[in-house]
């Protein structure tokens, strides 16, 4: 399997690009703030052909390059219904002092194809299956999308801006609330296996087993506390 992931923009929001070998169809996922440029590099190096976007949530920074990625390859892109609106809106999003500093330089709206993830569901994608799990929190419609073990290749996790090495998403803006995220960790993050590999939205990447045993919101939840002692993360978007 192939997976190509670089930060971009001024959040340096991991865009990947998923694929079962170079040269074959792709995934790509979070394709945000100035990632078009990275994404088509990383389709030329690895000869890739683009089936659909998948969007972890709405946050302007995951989704700026959506409309023009998929444009650019007439591929569909999936977002859970809760976030939607964002895509044409996303000062509502944001809050407005934000908002307002960052619309004058971002195209925003919603891909010609847009069509809305289901929580439980397997995708069939480019010859791969993404496990959809909505885990909200961070925002309303937060998900993640889970591939299982295959051959020698331990399980991975995209886990957006749920969870990240050391820390998880912050809950302050419209649509956040850190009781929720901490129930999310919980149910999704939880049950998987100490190998799975998990590749965040932002940050490096890190593993269910490390974040269990480091991590202090998900060591919270697993002693079956959840009751938000440790503080909110205020950092990022």
């Amino acid at each position: 399997m192939l997976i190509a992931g670089f930060p971009a923009g001024a959040w340096g929001t991991n865009c990947y690009l998923v694929a079962p070998a170079a040269g074959e169809e792709c995934v790509i996922i979070d394709p945000g703030h100035q990632a078009a440029e990275g994404v088509a590099a990383t389709i030329e190096r690895h000869r890739l052909k683009p089936v659909a976007v998948l969007l972890t949530h709405g946050h302007i920074d995951h989704v700026a390059s959506v409309v023009p990625v998929c444009g650019a390859h007439d591929v569909p892109a999936w977002i859970h219904p809760r976030d939607r609106y964002m895509l044409a809106d996303p000062e509502k999003a944001l809050g407005r002092a934000i908002g307002q500093r960052l619309l004058g330089e971002l195209t925003v709206g919603e891909p010609g194809d847009l069509r809305e993830l289901t929580d439980g569901t397997a995708m069939e994608l480019a010859g791969l299956e993404f496990g959809v799990a909505h885990a909200p929190g961070h925002t309303q419609g937060s998900v993640t999308f889970g591939m299982p073990e295959t051959g020698d290749v331990p399980p991975v996790f995209f886990s957006g801006d749920l969870l990240f090495a050391g820390s998880i998403g912050r809950t302050d803006l419209p649509g956040g609330d850190h009781a929720e995220i901490l129930r999310s960790l919980a149910r999704v993050c939880l049950p998987l296996p100490d190998s799975t590999v998990v590749l965040s939205g932002h940050g490096p990447q890190t593993t269910i087993g490390t974040e269990r045993a480091t991590n202090p919101y998900l060591r919270e939840v697993a002693a079956g506390q959840g009751t938000g002692d440790t503080p909110a993360p205020r950092r990022g978007m």
